[in-house]
Parts: C-alpha cells; structure tokens; sequence
C-alpha cells in the first residue's frame, strides 16, 4: 500500500495525475449517462446506446491510463509504440462492450460485470505496457498486482450494484465514483508492481521523442472527444429541465405511463390528485382514478372520458385524455388530466335550479309536469292517482301588509307543512305565487286523497292560527281523480283548478272535489268572457238609470247609470253574473271606461241642475292614469265636473291604500264629488272615512 502511495506522490507529475482524474471522472460520468439512456430506449435502440456507452467509457480508461503514464517521472527515459497503443485502446472498448452485453437480470450479474470489467482494464493495462518503449528489461511484482486487480474488481462490483439500486442522479454519480477508484486502483498498484530493470542491449527511445508528441496528441483528442460527449448530454439535461418547466406551466395534469406505471408527470398533475411528486412515481394510475367506461386509466382512446377519484371528503371528477406517444426513445401512454369537479357542482346546482324552486326547495313547474306526464305513461288499466291544487288564503294582504321577505317567510312555512304532510312517493310542487299542487302516488284513492287533504287543513289550522300570528294563512284545496276526472296531464290539472276555483267559492279554506258539472259552468263562464269582450263594439251594453230624489222636497236631483248587458242569444244578463266575469278577466277596466263615457254624453243633454252618479271598480283605481282618463271624457263630453259623482267602494282603499288616495285627491281638484258606497255591507271601517273628505256616504 506504501509503495503504490510512493509511487503516486514521488514518481508521477502531481499536476497530470490530476488531469488523468479529471478525465476518469468525466468518462464514468458520462458512461453512466449513457448507461441509463440504453437501459430507458426500446430493444432496438438499445444495442446501439450500449455500443456509444462501451465507447466512452473504454476510450476514457485507456486516456486515463496513458495521460497517467505521462506523468510517470521515472529514472529510465519511456516512449510509447503507436501499434500496441492504439491496440490497448480498441480491446478497451471491446472489453467494456463485451462486459455490458454480458449483464442478465439474474443474481449473478453485478459479479460477472465486475469481473469482465476488471479484465478490461488489465488487459488494456498489460498491452498499453507491452508497447512502451524503454532502454530495459520490464517485469512485475504480480502478489501486488493480484491484490491491486482485487481491489479494483470490489469497486467495479460496487460500482454496478449501485447503478441497479440506486435512483435519480445518484444513480450516475456514485457508481462513476466507485469505478474512478477502481481504475485508480488498478492502474496505480499495476505501475507501482512495474519493475524496469536497464539494459543496455535494448535501444531507448527516439531521441525527439516523436511517439510522446503523438501519444499528447491521441490523448489530447480522446479527451476532446469526452469533454464533448458531457457537454451534449448536458445540454441535452437542460433542455429537458427547460421542457419540464413548460410542461409544469400547463392547466392540464400530464403523466407518462411505461408498463403500467408513472415514470413522469408535472406538478399540476400531482396538485390536482393533493399529493407528492415523488409518492406518484411507480404508481398505477388505476389506483388513483376510476375510469366511467370501466377499462383501465391508462387505455389510450379515441376521445376524452371521465374519471372519478374518490376521497374522504368528496368525489373528484376529472376529463381524461390517453394517447401513445414515444417517450426516452420507447412508446408510452401521456395521460392528461383537467379537474371538473367545480363544473360538475355547477352544473348539479343549475340543474337543481331547474326543476327546483328557489325560495321553497319544492320540486317547480316544469319538475311537476313532467313527473306527472311520467306517472301517466306508467299508469295500467285500473291504477289511479290524484291531483290536489292549494292556493294560499289571505297570502295576498299578508304580503301587501307585511312585506315580499315576511311573505317569502310565510311561503316557506308553507312549504315546510306540505312536505310533512305529504306521504312517500308523493310529489309537492310550487308552481308560482301562492299556488301548490301534491301529485300523490300511483294506486292512490280518492278517499285517500280525502285524507290527505283534510290532514293538510288541520295541520294549517295547528300552526296556521290567524288568532295569534296576524301573518297566517289559510289554504283551499282542489281535487281530481286520474283518470275519473281526466285522462291527460292537461284534462286532469285543469280538472284540479275547477275544483280549487270551487272550494275558493265556497268559502275558503275547505277542500272540493272536482264535478264534471263545475266544467260546464267553466266553459258557459268562459264563453260569457268571450261575448263580454266584444259586447262593446256590438252595441249589446246599454244605461239605466236609477233617480235619486231629495228627501227634503222630493224631486229628483240626479241618476245613478246602471248598465245592462242584452245578449244576442242569452237575453238580458244580469249585473251579478257578468260584472264579476269582468273583474276577473279584466274587461271591467274598458267596461268601466264605456259607462263613464256613455254616462256623461247622455247626461250632458239634460237639465244643468241634474247630477250622473257611475260606479268605478277597485281594479280601475290600479290604474295610475284614472284622473287623466277622467279629465279627458269630460272635455269630450263637454259635461261639467260638479255635476258628476264617481262610487267607489271601502275594497278601493284596501288594495293599495296610498294610491288609491292619491288618486281621490287628483280627482277631487278636477270638482268631481266623491261618492263612499255601500257603506256597511263590507268592511265599514270609520277609518276609512276619515282617511279622505267624501261628498257623499250611501248607507
């Protein structure tokens, strides 16, 4: 050990020595480089990575022998023959390629790799000598070359199993360590065993030391040729550090699958799926997603699917992309992945909105027609269900009174009630406003239906009690029998809204069942909407006219216009059949128009002491323009203000109070006297009289 160390420091160039390291270093760095590429590249490419890696390292050893030969300050004068040196470096590389196709996948092979390894090196040692030319007879200590090819040997078995179970850059860098020491190890006890005996029989060198020139030269190139190969390999590493860096920029999560396994992916990816890089390698993508079609993650296909991955706290939804694509020279699956889950919350939530109401959670109009269509196609030969229509009682004033947010509160009581009274199976619906409607169950009866509804007026009645919450309600409620009552989802709703028309009728907050008779008086009220509406322009609407005489000295002192409605067909109608048709449908805001118009014209013809008194409905005081309205009929009728009385009724003042107000005041500035009528059949609320100066009270 003490004579390879003399050697070392005493007989060899410190600052070539260096150089010869430097060199070693390189080529190992670069042969392992090469290694892992050959080891990465498909079964044709591979022959030939092997063949590169055999080069670099083989040409690397027989440079680091030579330059370290150079450095060797020895008393007797060395030359080199070009033959045998050109000959030690080509068995260099055939040993090195020789001992990289020798490697199997058995246990055996870090020890037959450090074998044939070793060999190389000796061998190339021993023939770069035989060519060495010296004026003296050469031999060798061969115990201390045995021990020196021992040594050199456990670094190459190092070396190589290193290289097998090592990862990531220390894969290259400390197998290149350990061969370093095992051509360090071989070359220096090789040379320290040299023993140079001088003899003058033998000729020495050539005096102008021409093959030291070309041995620099060699060397010099050899190196060159190393020094090029690192640098390629290491641009080549910043480009792929540079792509990685683009790659990790993308929105999309990308992993390279080989043999069923991540061997690469990008950050996003590992963001997406919440773990480590590192704890992803090696991964079978199967056990981190579940692909919809049910075949495995990696599959490559025609076009993108989804992939579920589930965890602790919900259901992550990914779009997946597979292609093929080529991937360190040997065909791979990219994966690309894009989280959904968010668009899929989205597009839950606008779905839920779609068949939901917003306010009540309750299922809404176009949810309700369609499970209703649905449970009409599944009904057979004697299934039968019902209908039940809910409109809200008093809702409308509680709103007005209290408020739309005291309003929505008391829908979603409302709400709340349905839903617990309705049985499994049944759906509840809100179709808008106060309107509800429960489509029960299939096999549901009539009677049953009875139940329902009577259980449901009971419950209002429970927590509905207008006695101590001034914001309750009440609620009347329609009934239809599938298919008794209709055999389509049209028939049978309309059925239920002709038997809700009826309970509402009949006094509120009852239950009725629909009865083919309430049809034909809804087609009999229908068809009267219909003449009404062209009565006008028919001339079939005429005046009447009540005398109001003086109590004082009994004369008359104006008319009260009445009108009458002679169908062509029907006769005279009565005023309580169509004046409430025409609140209902509307008709009495050009009704209304009509009669205060004709009224005017005919009274303008009579004697100037005479007043006209006409009646307006509650629904034209909706109207924000009834004062203009006025004031132009008297300009074109030419009658004087004072001499008309417009009736309204305490309803007018109940709809909306300040409105209405407003208007009276608009009119009585006109001159027009105001009329309260039907004073105590209704509300008959003195505040009502002191809200506003009436001219008149009818009692």
């Amino acid at each position: 050990m003490f004579t390879v160390l003399e050697c070392v420091a005493v007989q060899h160039d410190r600052e070539i020595v260096l150089l010869a390291a430097l060199i070693c270093l390189l080529g190992m760095l670069a042969f392992f480089h090469l290694l892992l590429r050959a080891e990465e590249s498909p079964s044709g490419r591979k022959p030939y990575w092997v063949l590169v890696a055999a080069f670099a390292a083989g040409l690397s050893v027989w440079a680091t022998h030579f330059v370290a030969m150079l450095a060797y300050k020895g008393t007797v004068p060395i030359g080199f023959d070009f033959s045998f040196t050109a000959l030690s470096a080509v068995l260099a590389v055939l040993g090195f390629w020789l001992a990289l196709n020798a490697r199997t996948q058995a246990i055996y092979s870090p020890v037959i790799s450090a074998t044939l390894l070793t060999l190389s090196v000796a061998v190339m040692h021993f023939v770069g000598m035989a060519g060495i030319d010296v004026a003296a007879t050469v031999s060798y200590e061969w115990g201390a070359v045995l021990g020196g090819f021992a040594v050199g040997w456990a670094f190459f078995l190092l070396s190589s199993c290193l290289f097998h179970r090592l990862g990531s850059w220390k894969r290259i860098v400390f197998p290149a360590a350990a061969s370093i020491l095992a051509i360090c190890a071989l070359h220096f006890t090789a040379v320290s065993a040299t023993v140079l005996s001088p003899d003058p029989s033998i000729s020495g060198p050539d005096p102008d030391n021409l093959g030291r020139l070309i041995m620099i030269g060699a060397v010099s190139g050899v190196t060159f040729l190393i020094l090029s190969a690192t640098a390629t390999a290491a641009l080549v590493d910043r480009y792929l550090v540079n792509l990685k860096g683009l790659v990790d920029a993308t929105l999309d999560g990308l992993a390279v699958v080989r043999d069923g396994r991540i061997v690469e992916l990008n950050t996003r990816f590992a963001g997406l799926l919440g773990r480590d890089e590192t704890s992803l390698v090696g991964k079978n993508p199967d056990e981190l997603f579940r692909a919809a079609d049910g075949q495995p993650v990696y599959v490559p296909r025609n076009a993108p699917v989804e992939a579920i991955r589930e965890r602790a706290d919900r259901a992550q939804v990914f779009e997946l992309a597979v292609r093929t694509i080529e991937y360190r020279g040997r065909p791979c699956e990219v994966m690309a992945i894009r989280d959904l889950t968010e668009k899929r919350e989205a597009q839950r939530e606008i779905e839920y909105l779609a068949r939901h109401d917003v306010l009540t959670g309750l299922s809404n109009r176009t949810m309700f027609q369609t499970r209703l269509r649905q449970q009409i196609e599944h009904c057979g030969e004697g299934d039968e269900f019902a209908l039940l229509a809910l409109d809200l009682d008093r809702f409308k004033a509680v709103n007005d009174i209290f408020g739309h947010a005291e309003g929505d509160r008391v829908l979603k009581k409302v709400a709340a009630i349905l839903d617990e009274c309705a049985r499994s199976g049944d759906v509840v619906a809100r179709l808008g406003g106060d309107e509800f409607v429960i489509l029960t169950a299939r096999h549901t009866k009539a009677e049953e239906a009875r139940l329902l509804a009577e259980t449901i007026l009971a419950m209002f009645a429970l927590k509905m009690n207008a006695a101590n919450d001034p914001t309750a309600v009440g609620v009347s409620i329609g009934i239809a029998v599938f298919p008794r009552d209709g055999k389509d989802d049209e028939s049978i709703l309309h059925a239920a809204d002709l038997a809700l028309y009826r309970a509402k009728m009949g006094g509120r907050g009852i239950l009725a069942f629909y009865d083919p008779l309430m049809d034909q008086e809804a087609r009999e009220r229908r068809q009267l909407e219909t003449d009404l509406r062209l009565a006008i322009n028919r001339d079939e609407l005429v005046l009447n006219y009540q005398p109001v005489l003086s109590v004082e000295c009994g004369e008359v002192v104006g008319y009260e216009a009445l009108v009458r409605w002679q169908h062509p067909t029907r006769g005279v109608v009565p005023p309580d059949v169509f004046i409430p048709i025409a609140e209902e449908s509307g008709i009495i805001i050009s009704l209304g128009e009509w009669v205060l118009r004709e009224a005017c014209r005919q009274a303008n013809t009579w004697a100037p002491h005479l007043k006209i008194a006409v009646n307006v409905s509650p629904l034209q005081f909706s109207l924000a323009n009834l004062g203009h309205v006025v004031c132009t009929i008297l300009m074109q009728t030419g009658l004087s203000p004072n001499r008309l009385e417009l009736e309204i009724t305490e309803a007018a003042l109940l709809k909306d109070r300040k409105a209405t107000l407003t208007i009276l005041t608009q009119l009585k500035a006109l001159g027009v006297a105001i009329v309260m009528d039907d004073f105590g059949t209704g509300y008959s609320s003195l505040s009502n009289l002191q809200s506003f100066p009436f001219d008149k009270i009818k009692i």
